[in-house]
């Protein structure tokens, strides 16, 4: 079960990413720890396939496509065979997230290829910030500006933006940045581990402000871990 998308079950016929985000290490990192006597390429959170669960889908109006790690270090024609496995599922809405958008085109178009409902897929990336500064201390993944643009140019409906951990921004040029992706929906949380790993956060007010605004723009935000959750507006 994913914490941040509350209803949501995990799918992972493949695992592990090497994008090395300094808050992954406290929480998915430290979760794949568990494995060691499964798979210690499940423990050393190494990319990797299990092709045994592929036709092993969790029963879920919503599922979390390898939701422990990032498809970005999947090999194409392996996607191929997570796309086809989805292909008879219907009535299941299914979440495609990546750190690198770019690695999701190869997702649009196998999803295409096999004519499968644009309305059950999902596309999503995460921007914590829209700031490049200092990015590299935090993350291997694409800087937050190539990020956005990828995803905004993914030729996709349906899109979500995760903006967890939330790190500090540039109010203005954060708001643009998500709705020139015109995003479906937006995910907020704090870091959830701060006692783990510090992160450049912003004040409670200036996430307030970015959340407010962003419903105002007919955008839905979906919430976890704010101190101060009573103060957003329904």
């Amino acid at each position: 079960m994913s914490k941040m998308y509350e209803g949501v079950k995990t799918w992972n016929p493949f695992k592990g990413c090497w994008f090395d985000c300094t808050y992954c290490k406290p929480t998915f990192q430290r979760q794949a720890k568990r494995q060691k006597h499964n798979c210690m390429l499940c423990y050393n959170f190494v990319p990797h396939l299990h092709r045994d669960r592929l036709t092993k889908i969790p029963n879920a109006e919503t599922i979390f496509v390898c939701g422990n790690g990032d498809i970005a270090f999947c090999e194409t024609n392996y996607i191929d065979e997570i796309v086809a496995s989805t292909y008879l599922r219907k009535k299941s809405i299914f979440y495609w997230q990546s750190k690198s958008p770019k690695a999701l085109r190869d997702v649009c178009g196998l999803l295409r290829h096999y004519n499968t409902e644009e309305s059950n897929h999902i596309m999503l990336t995460t921007l914590e910030t829209n700031r490049d500064k200092d990015y590299h201390l935090i993350s291997k993944a694409p800087v937050p500006t190539d990020r956005s643009y990828d995803f905004m140019r993914l030729p996709w409906p349906r899109k979500i933006v995760t903006i967890e951990p939330i790190m500090d921004f540039d109010h203005d040029e954060f708001l643009k940045m998500i709705l020139d992706i015109k995003p479906e929906a937006v995910y907020v949380g704090y870091n959830s581990m701060p006692g783990a790993v510090k992160l450049p956060e912003p004040s409670h007010d200036k996430a307030f402000s970015l959340i407010t605004c962003l419903k105002e723009n007919g955008i839905k935000v979906k919430t976890k871990y704010l101190p101060w959750e009573e103060m957003i507006p329904v």
